[in-house]
C-alpha cells in the first residue's frame, strides 16, 4: 500500500459566472422597468380609454388638485400669480404646448378656468393627462 499524497488544489470561487448571470439581471430589470414621472403632488388623475400617450417635453406642466389648488411646474401658485405667469408665457413663446393634470375630484369650473386662461394669452396647444 503507498501512501502517496497529492496536492490538493486550494479551494477558490469563480466568479465569472457570476458575473454574468448578474449581467444579465441587470439587463433584464433595466429592459422590464417602467420609467414613470414621479410627481410631488398627490393627484388621482382620471382615467380614459381612448386617449393617446403624453410625452412630457418641454410643456408647460399646470396641475390642479382636488381642492383647486394650482400648480405651474410642480409650484403653487395664487390663480392672480398664475395668470401673469401664463401671460408671460404666451408673450414669450405662444406655440409652447400645456399640459393639465387635474386630480379627478377636481370642480370643472378650475379645470375651465385654468384652459380659458391659457386661451386668452395665445396657449392653444392643451392636452390633459390621464392615466
Amino acid at each position: 500500500m503507498s501512501l502517496i499524497t497529492r496536492r490538493r488544489r486550494p479551494p477558490t470561487i469563480n466568479i465569472v459566472p457570476l458575473v454574468d448571470v448578474l449581467t444579465v439581471l441587470l439587463f433584464f430589470f433595466l429592459v422590464t422597468m417602467q420609467f414613470k414621472q414621479n410627481n410631488a403632488l398627490n393627484l388621482v388623475l382620471p382615467e380614459i380609454e381612448t386617449a393617446g400617450s403624453n410625452q412630457i417635453s418641454e410643456d408647460l406642466l399646470l396641475a390642479i388638485s382636488a381642492e383647486g389648488e394650482l400648480y405651474l411646474n410642480n409650484q403653487l401658485l395664487e390663480f392672480e400669480a398664475l395668470a401673469q405667469a401664463i401671460q408671460l408665457a404666451g408673450q414669450l413663446t405662444p406655440e409652447i404646448p400645456v399640459l393639465i393634470m387635474a386630480d379627478e375630484a377636481a370642480a370643472l369650473k378650475h379645470v375651465t378656468r385654468v384652459m380659458d386662461l391659457c386661451r386668452m394669452h395665445q396657449l392653444n396647444q392643451i392636452r390633459l393627462q390621464s392615466r
